[in-house]
């Protein structure tokens, strides 16, 4: 997969003010946030640490670079920051095989939105390598675009991916629904000007303008995201 398409895609032509969707990965579509905390704890277990249950809410969600740097300076391990990138992402390839549980809900918003052709792309701060492993379970064909955290300079919570996403897709960012479950992600889609449904998966997430907080992906469906753009934003 690749960061980028061809060619802009055009907006939804049933007329709707929402232009694309952007959907966050881990936490969103699939269950995977707890893999990660899993292969945290057994990479820094062989490096003869143990890491404090309470870090799991700083480190779960964020981008990669600070997740492990936080790790590193936590515990003083004697490891650099790309060794255990590498690390990392070995151990959670490894504990997601060739499957991934998808979140309640998940399968169903992407099979709506394929069908009837909304602009919809894949925003997450996990490198390209994860990425295209967990899209053998979401299905890569049902994204018109698929955006990496190790593909743009800055990730999340900077709005750099969203807006790159926004601006492949040809779409005005206040025209796009973000679906996110951390706040990480949630900030990162508010400084690109999206509109966002968080689905909180560690830790409160507050309702706040221009963002609506649900339970579930279940609560989601095309028509719940039209009706949060209107033709005046």
């Amino acid at each position: 997969m690749t960061s980028t398409v061809p060619a802009p895609v055009a907006p939804t032509a049933d007329g709707s003010a929402l232009q694309a969707v952007l959907l966050d990965m881990d936490g969103t579509l699939v269950d995977t946030e707890g893999f990660w905390w899993d292969a945290e704890v057994a990479v820094f277990g062989e490096l003869g640490h143990r890491l404090d249950e309470s870090w799991r809410d700083i480190v779960v969600g964020g981008p990669m670079s600070r997740s492990a740097g936080f790790l590193i300076e936590s515990t003083g391990a004697d490891i650099t920051l790309a060794e255990l990138t590498v690390l990392l992402n070995e151990r959670f390839e490894a504990r997601i095989a060739d499957r991934v549980p998808l979140m309640p809900g998940a399968e169903r918003l992407l099979s709506e939105l394929a069908r009837h052709n909304v602009p919809t792309a894949l925003v997450s701060a996990s490198h390209r390598r994860v990425i295209d492993r967990v899209l053998r379970s979401l299905g890569p064909e049902r994204f018109h675009l698929t955006v990496a955290g190790d593909e743009v300079p800055r990730t999340k919570p900077h709005p750099d991916p969203y807006l790159l996403a926004a601006r492949t897709l040809g779409a005005h960012p206040p025209r796009c629904a973000v679906v996110e479950d951390t706040a990480t992600g949630v900030a990162a889609a508010e400084a690109a000007g999206c509109r966002v449904v968080a689905v909180p998966s560690v830790g409160m997430i507050p309702a706040a303008p221009g963002r609506t907080v649900v339970g579930s992906l279940e609560d989601v469906d095309l028509s719940f995201l039209r009706a949060l753009i209107t033709p005046m934003n």
